[in-house]
């Protein structure tokens, strides 16, 4: 008996330790789970869920009757998800890590065609099927990127419906957004999360290029609750790539063509365990086509990641653009180029923390920096000197004739350069640095809610020989619900509350609404119907300059009429939308029409001291300026239709769009507005030298644009073709003639011609690691100028080779 339980306790030892290995690998084993759904959210039951690792299918299982799957006993690594389903498209999910002990869920959302509706993360708090968002929002992904091949993201930008884009002249102008008839400062940019307006809201894309870009997100329609000051009209969201391949993806490109161009990027990407990582890298420059137009910019843009946790990610971000720019200034105006030149250097960076708290809680924290900085000099006066009036010497340009698309033609000599001490330099610097958090709570499968708050530093300097300079302190909160009903209803709102070093406290509300008349069906024929329904309001700031030549800011504190003087306030708007949605031939192709009013009222203006008390300024605080003041009193009106619609035909996907735009300035006190200029010339015809006048169009918003994209690949190679039409626009020559008069001035009706802008760019691999490409910008030669004065870059050739090494590389030309 003594023998047999010593055996049986060796036995037992002898097991157990056996056991314990097993026992000890099971407990650093992961798991995946998660529910596989179609794009309103539906369960989709008895799906086939592959477990992918490094490219290779590890195992597969279905999901059950709820639409949940589950993979168990999960070794540690990083693995993606793919679900197929009889009628949908095949999904691959974006890499996951599973880590020792860790329970890893994910949402597998179903497309039923070919023509795939994004996640979008601009209409709401929380990133949403695009099928269940009722804003409209344009997303222009990897795919598009690569088949455009565009060097600047302005050029995608034209792409979009409702979007014009203006560039003042030749690669490197000044280049400015406007939509959906709002002014170029009314557009939220976000570059991976973190703001990069300058403050006040303006900014430049002339800079902004494709590097590191995985994806462009456009949202037509104001949202303060959720980004406060700036997003007026406009929410772009640009994001930078992120490594997933374990074999480190890694590229060079190199491309050159006529102008003196040549362009270089290198790429490397990739995922270890728990890090990722990715850096591209990209120069680009050109002499242009004009004397002093020469144009150089170096962008680096970087993204690190790592998984805490199975639930918490940890992502940085950084993009820095180092760019100098000849100034030739509105060559066709004075025929002899100025000698300027502006040098522009930016850094944007984020760090951002998402944890999945619980199944039903998600909280994110994000700092973003961001840091902007101009130098412009003019080095010295350009033009013949010339001196009427004995107080000094103005230099004018040749002789030339204009000619506006609007018929009327001038002749004569415009001031080029205006006399001052030279070099004349001009620097300014705008600095950002907030804090934000968010936390998102699924109440119900029907109901979520999102809340939110910020804290945001702003400094800015401006120096022209004085320094003038800025700091504020601002905060905003937000809280948001989103509700689903019946499947075919989803309904958004919140309200947003601001308050501004400047213009005190400011609430934001807004409601959108998506409604299925028609589920997306399973079969061929006639598609889903979705009806929209959008209605919101907006805010901006005052811009440094504004703030600082302000009736606060110019009254000398301690007078009598000091006492009377409030901050400058903010600008603000009204927008509301509606639309209908259809798809067809079984959701591969869809078209969209929507109807949209926006109202823009208390924009910020100067306004000479001898009209202030019209606006009901005392006197005293009035004659208390030099000369005038910005103050709170134009507005105007945009209202317009907006079609658009795409396709994907086999291998050949199509975008169009069309926007006709009626929009009226509605009061106005600036000089130009009660005392319009009259060209002796041009008897009888009001013209406003430097804004609109009341009951016009406000400057460079055509009445009718348009876009159309077309992309093909087949094997090896691949074309792309996109075009960009603009109609007739108002503007003014903005010029003042050798006696600071007015005829060199052309009435503002149409004055800028209409034009085509088409672009084709190509491609053919020779090689698994080699590729060819090709880009002709412009294939028409025509002139796309924002007004005649700037002539637009000609014909331009690029043609080179992409190198990849390592993974697959999508490092574009």
């Amino acid at each position: 008996m003594f023998r047999i339980r010593v055996g049986l306790c060796a036995f037992a030892v002898f097991a157990a330790w056996l056991i314990h290995p097993m026992t000890a690998q099971a407990q650093t084993m992961g798991s995946v789970v998660g529910s596989v759904v179609d794009s309103l959210g539906a369960l989709v039951p008895g799906a086939s869920v592959t477990l992918v690792r490094d490219g290779q299918e590890i195992t597969t299982t279905a999901s059950d009757r709820m639409g949940e799957f589950a993979f168990e006993h999960v070794l540690e690594g990083r693995y993606q998800l793919e679900a197929r389903a009889s009628g949908f498209e095949r999904r691959r999910s974006d890499p996951v890590y599973v880590g020792s002990g860790s329970r890893v869920t994910l949402q597998l959302q179903l497309a039923l065609s070919p023509l795939q509706q994004d996640v979008v993360v601009t209409a709401s708090a929380a990133e949403l099927p695009q099928a269940q968002v009722g804003a409209s929002v344009t997303v222009l992904d990897a795919a598009i990127l690569d088949g455009l091949a565009k060097v600047d993201i302005l050029e995608l930008l034209r792409t979009v419906p409702g979007v014009q884009v203006i560039q003042t002249g030749s690669r490197g102008g000044q280049a400015s957004v406007f939509v959906r008839g709002g002014n170029a400062n009314f557009n939220k940019v976000l570059i991976d999360g973190t703001p990069a307006n300058d403050i006040g809201g303006g900014f430049d894309f002339a800079q902004l290029t494709t590097a590191g870009v995985d994806r462009v997100e456009v949202m037509r329609g104001s949202n303060s609750v959720l980004y406060g000051s700036d997003a007026m009209t406009s929410v772009i969201s640009v994001s930078t790539r992120r490594g997933v391949a374990r074999v480190p993806d890694a590229a060079y490109a190199i491309d050159g063509g006529n102008l003196g161009t040549l362009h270089q990027n290198a790429s490397i990407g990739g995922a270890v365990k728990r890090f990722d990582y990715f850096s591209e890298i990209a120069r680009f420059t050109t002499d242009n086509d004009l004397p002093n137009n020469a144009y150089r910019n170096t962008t680096y843009a970087g993204r690190f990641g790592v998984l805490v946790s199975a639930n918490t990610d940890i992502s940085g971000t950084i993009r820095h653009t180092d760019a100098r720019v000849g100034s030739p200034n509105a060559f066709d105006y004075f025929r002899v180029a100025d000698d300027s030149s502006q040098d522009n250097a930016a850094t944007y960076a984020s760090i951002t923390a998402q944890s999945q708290i619980t199944n039903r809680l998600r909280s994110t924290i994000r700092f973003g920096y961001a840091d902007q900085n101009a130098h412009f000099v003019n080095p010295a006066p350009t033009g013949q000197p010339f001196d009427p009036f004995g107080f000094g010497a103005n230099y004018l340009g040749e002789r030339v004739t204009i000619t506006g698309a609007n018929g009327y033609s001038t002749t004569g000599r415009a001031i080029l350069d205006f006399g001052g001490v030279f070099p004349s330099v001009f620097d300014s610097t705008a600095s950002r640095r907030i804090l934000s958090g968010q936390a998102d709570y699924r109440v119900s499968s029907i109901l979520d809610l999102s809340g939110g708050a910020r804290y945001e530093h702003e400094h800015g300097t401006s120096d022209s020989g004085s320094v003038t300079e800025t700091r504020r302190n601002n905060g905003g909160a937000f809280a948001e619900a989103r509700l689903s009903a019946l499947g075919r209803i989803f309904v958004s709102g919140g309200v947003g509350y601001e308050h501004n070093a400047v213009f005190g406290n400011a609430a934001t509300p807004r409601i959108s609404v998506a409604a299925y008349l028609r589920n997306p069906p399973r079969t061929e024929g006639a598609g889903e119907t979705k009806v929209t329904f959008n209605a919101g309001t907006g805010i901006k700031e005052p811009s440094l300059f504004q703030e600082q030549s302000s009736l606060f800011a110019l009254v000398p504190p301690g007078t009598s009429a000091a006492g009377s003087v409030a901050p400058i306030g903010a600008e603000r708007s009204r927008g509301l939308d509606v639309g209908l949605e259809q798809g067809f031939w079984r959701g591969r192709a869809r078209a969209r029409i929507a109807y949209f009013n926006n109202a823009f009222h208390d924009l910020i203006e100067f306004v000479d001291k001898t009209v202030l008390p019209q606006l009901g300024v005392p006197p005293a605080v009035a004659n208390a300026t030099p000369f005038g003041a910005y103050v709170n009193s134009q507005s105007y009106e945009a209202q317009g239709v907006e079609i658009s619609g795409e396709a994907m035909v086999g291998r050949v996907r199509v975008m169009a769009g069309y926007q006709h735009l009626d929009a009226t300035v509605t009061k106005s006190f600036t000089g130009d507005a009660l005392a319009p200029a009259f060209n002796s010339s041009i008897p009888g015809v009001p013209i406003g030298a430097f804004s609109p006048l009341v009951g016009a169009r406000p400057f460079r918003r055509p009445a009718n644009s348009g876009n159309v994209a077309v992309l093909f690949s087949r094997g090896p190679a691949d074309v792309a073709v996109s075009a960009y039409f603009s109609g007739k626009q108002d503007d003014s020559t903005l010029l003042s003639d050798a006696f600071f008069g007015s005829t060199m001035l052309l009435p503002n009706h149409d004055l800028d011609a209409a034009y085509q802008k088409i672009d084709l760019s190509g491609g053919y691999r020779i090689h698994a690691r080699l590729r060819w490409y090709i880009s002709l910008e412009n294939v028409l030669n025509q002139s796309y100028e924002a007004a005649a004065g700037f002539p637009a870059l000609p014909l331009t050739v690029r043609t080179g080779v992409t190198v990849a090494f390592g993974g697959v590389s999508r490092t574009r030309p």
